[in-house]
């Protein structure tokens, strides 16, 4: 049932105590959240309860009354800034969104005692940690953001990576943030790589102190699909990116000491590529992928067929302030002979994005070969001055 402006509470309640299921969203009305005590005093048979984007600022401890409920939406409600303790109560409680709740910083300290939760959704939200029990919701379905607590008051009452190892069921996207240096035993117990649902994991780094280690064993699942690595402070990336065969989409953000990428060029799936804010100095045939078959001795006759980027059909490149070079291939692509390769490197690129590179000099010859819809550069004064309106797609 939908209840509007015009609804009074008092006659509503006491017409509709079997109700299973109730929407007070979009609601600035200050007397719905008055009367939420009452509502929930009478409403004890409801299901679900939908009070998205209205204007509460608590939920009442009578809450914990309603030990049927099992959907609670509390989504956009941005002037909210506690849930009570009698919230895990709430015994069949499946799902709870507080997601964009900017003004809430925390979650309810017994919040283990909801094992039947299947979808917690925090994302954008206040939250400032994860409560300490977390690993008893070994039935969550959808944790979208875990926060690690990076120290201070809260330190006591959070929860720490390892308390991810039992929640093992989780999966779509999972962010992880505030990863720091000191929490390398926590990282190899989380056990990333035993969740086989993850499709899209998001690593958001706070400090540079042996980040290279921590990523290295916060290895995921093969089948991960989409990787967002940000702030990282580690000089190389991890050795199990190269085996995330079905990877679609990465994202490189704020990594400013990795100057050497890996051959990315290898990853069969790959569709989209972003590199932003990278210490990079240049993209080489390393970063294609190519560059042990260019070594190597083929044998007179035979013709070695390399594709790198088979798939990639995104690709942006913003903030690679100290980029130079980006390297072509001396022979066509394409083109072979009896005693060399057969090279060809991102045949279905549609989308190019160059920002803020300000060193680059050239763009490479399998670049200008690609099928580009769409090519957008800005503030790269060589390019621009080199290419001048006919690359950027200008009449």
């Amino acid at each position: 049932m939908m209840l509007s402006r015009e609804t009074s509470f008092s006659s509503f309640i006491h017409r509709a105590k079997g109700l299973r299921s109730l929407l007070i969203a979009n609601s600035g009305d200050p007397r719905h959240g008055v009367a939420l005590p009452e509502v929930m005093k009478q409403l004890t048979c409801i299901r679900s309860l939908n009070l998205s984007r209205s204007s509460i600022e608590e939920i009442p401890k009578e809450v914990g009354k309603l030990i049927h409920l099992r959907h609670l939406n509390l989504e956009w409600c941005r002037e909210l800034v506690s849930l009570p303790e009698t919230m895990c109560d709430l015994c069949n409680l499946q799902s709870l969104d507080i997601r964009g709740c900017k003004s809430l910083n925390e979650l309810p300290q017994a919040i283990g005692k909801l094992i039947k939760l299947r979808h917690l959704c925090i994302y954008d939200s206040g939250v400032a940690f994860m409560p300490k029990g977390i690993e008893r919701l070994t039935c969550l379905r959808t944790l979208d953001c875990f926060i690690v607590c990076g120290g201070g008051e809260n330190e006591s009452k959070a929860a720490n990576l390892r308390e991810l190892k039992n929640l093992d069921h989780i999966g779509g996207r999972l962010e992880i943030r505030n990863i720091q240096g000191g929490v390398i035993e926590d990282a190899v117990e989380a056990h990333l790589k035993n969740k086989k649902r993850l499709l899209y994991l998001v690593l958001k780094f706070d400090s540079d102190s042996d980040d290279d280690i921590v990523i290295e064993v916060l290895q995921p699942p093969s089948d991960l699909t989409g990787l967002f690595i940000h702030n990282y402070g580690g000089i190389g990336l991890p050795n199990w990116m190269m085996a995330l065969t079905r990877l679609q989409k990465l994202r490189l953000y704020g990594c400013g000491n990795l100057e050497v990428l890996p051959p990315l060029g290898r990853l069969p799936n790959l569709e989209s590529l972003g590199l932003h804010n990278l210490g990079v100095r240049r993209l080489d045939a390393g970063f294609l992928g190519i560059e042990e078959v260019e070594n190597a001795n083929i044998n007179v006759g035979k013709i070695a067929r390399v594709t790198a980027f088979p798939k990639l059909k995104k690709l942006y490149i913003v903030k690679l302030k100290e980029l130079e070079e980006w390297d072509g291939i001396e022979r066509r692509v394409g083109e072979e002979d009896a005693t060399t390769t057969s090279i060809f490197i991102m045949q279905q690129l549609e989308q190019l994005s160059i920002v803020l590179c300000p060193l680059l000099r050239a763009l490479p010859d399998y670049v200008l070969a690609a099928p580009l819809q769409e090519l957008y550069v800005r503030d790269c004064p060589t390019l621009s001055k080199r290419y001048g309106k006919e690359e950027k797609g200008e009449d």
